[in-house]
């Protein structure tokens, strides 16, 4: 029973409006936070920016995730099929623009996703071995195809020659008005207006576009009648089959998806944000959308969460380390609330955990002035651990994901 409360008390958070008011208390903790530290870059339009920028790639793996995982297939070789986003998308981003790179990147990106769907769905290997299997061949197949194509057109063997820009967009008046907001240091107010500042300010187009594919994954999967066939292909393939459902082939459109979302993530990486491919400059963002899926709930409102909570965290390292240190004060208020709201349910354990957690970040932050880079680059990698950590039993996956199926079969 009490799983069951946590599932349903998981759905209500995940579920639009509430997310929407989880973020306005955060927002007002950060002011309180930025107000009692001084540290200004919390909410700076530039923290907002880096924030996007690092939440794109993670939020479009983490939407590949859900297509295939809510199909009833676990794609681990989200990572393999974002390597070769970058790599397609920065060679045809070179050749022929950056516009008709991207559209590669996710051709690419979906090939891979074909081949995962014949490895697993066709042939039936395990879920995970395909998946590890799809990411050590993109690895390996980017490599081989940057030594064939690269060197000879002034890249190298792990670096693609430049691609061209897609180009920025500025919201004229608006966004001038909301940085002067910003810089008022006004409570909440001036916060909230950097954070949207930097929402309108100096944006790519092809940021513009990937984000639609939130809206439009949505609508697809809750929406439509062929969304309701590939969810139930999640939870009961054998019904779904019984009432006339091709499981094999949704699953196929569904990893195709899958995969061609993951490349276009890939092909954000090396179009947008680096200008060029460069070898191992995913690292490990498919595997940080996956687990932006599994925070979200299987939800698309839940994965825009975790990628945003994993994007912020990734954006951290390129920013001021006095931000860093500030943001610990977030850290302790959470850990300490999380413990206060055990007490209710006499989850003697949860409490204790999340005092100790607030307590020894508190004194970490009163001794120290400054935290090491080594650990801001590892914060990402820590925060996906503890999120997955604190609420793996209040989630509820589609209940035949991962699960072998033949047609024909009962199971």
């Amino acid at each position: 029973m009490s799983t069951l409360k946590g599932n349903r008390l998981w759905k209500i958070i995940t579920s639009p409006s509430r997310m929407m008011l989880t973020v306005a208390a955060v927002i007002i903790l950060i002011s309180l936070v930025r107000q009692f530290t001084g540290v200004d870059d919390i909410t700076s339009p530039g923290a907002a920016g880096a924030t996007i920028r690092f939440t794109i790639p993670i939020l479009m793996a983490g939407l590949g995730g859900l297509w295939a995982e809510r199909s009833g297939v676990i794609n681990i070789g989200l990572e393999g099929m974002m390597i070769l986003g970058t790599w397609f998308g920065a060679w045809f981003g070179y050749l022929y623009g950056p516009w008709v790179g991207i559209l590669a990147g996710a051709i690419g990106g979906a090939i891979a996703g074909l081949l995962h769907a014949v490895l697993t769905v066709r042939v039936g290997i395990d879920q995970a071995v395909s998946g590890l299997a799809i990411n050590l061949l993109g690895a390996g197949t980017a490599r081989f195809l940057s030594g064939v194509f690269f060197i000879g057109a002034g890249g190298d063997v792990n670096i693609s020659p430049q691609v061209k820009s897609i180009g920025t967009f500025t919201v004229p008046g608006l966004s001038p008005f909301l940085t002067t907001l910003g810089q008022k240091h006004i409570l909440v107010l001036s916060d909230i207006s950097g954070v949207m500042a930097g929402l309108i300010t100096k944006i790519n187009w092809g940021s513009l576009v990937m984000i639609l594919a939130l809206p439009i994954t949505a609508w697809i999967l809750w929406k439509t009648r062929f969304g309701l066939r590939m969810r139930f292909c999640g939870e009961n393939p054998v019904a779904a089959e019984s009432l006339g459902v091709n499981v094999y082939r949704t699953r196929f459109i569904a990893l195709a998806v899958s995969g061609g979302l993951a490349g276009l993530g890939g092909a954000y990486i090396s179009i947008i944000s680096t200008g060029n491919y460069l070898e191992g400059q995913t690292a490990g963002r498919g595997y940080i959308g996956l687990a932006a899926v599994i925070f979200g709930n299987w939800t698309p409102a839940g994965v825009l969460g975790g990628s945003v909570l994993f994007g912020l965290t990734d954006a951290l390292r390129v920013r001021q380390s006095t931000s860093v240190h500030a943001l610990l004060l977030v850290v302790i208020v959470l850990a300490a609330l999380y413990g206060v709201t055990k007490v209710r349910k006499k989850d003697w354990k949860g409490f204790i955990t999340g005092i100790l957690i607030a307590v020894l970040v508190l004194a970490y932050y009163m001794i120290n002035k400054t935290v090491p880079d080594e650990f801001v680059t590892f914060f990402p990698n820590l925060t996906t651990i503890l999120v997955l950590a604190f609420l793996s039993q209040r989630l509820r996956p589609p209940a035949m994901a991962g699960a072998p199926y033949r047609k024909g079969e009962e199971g």
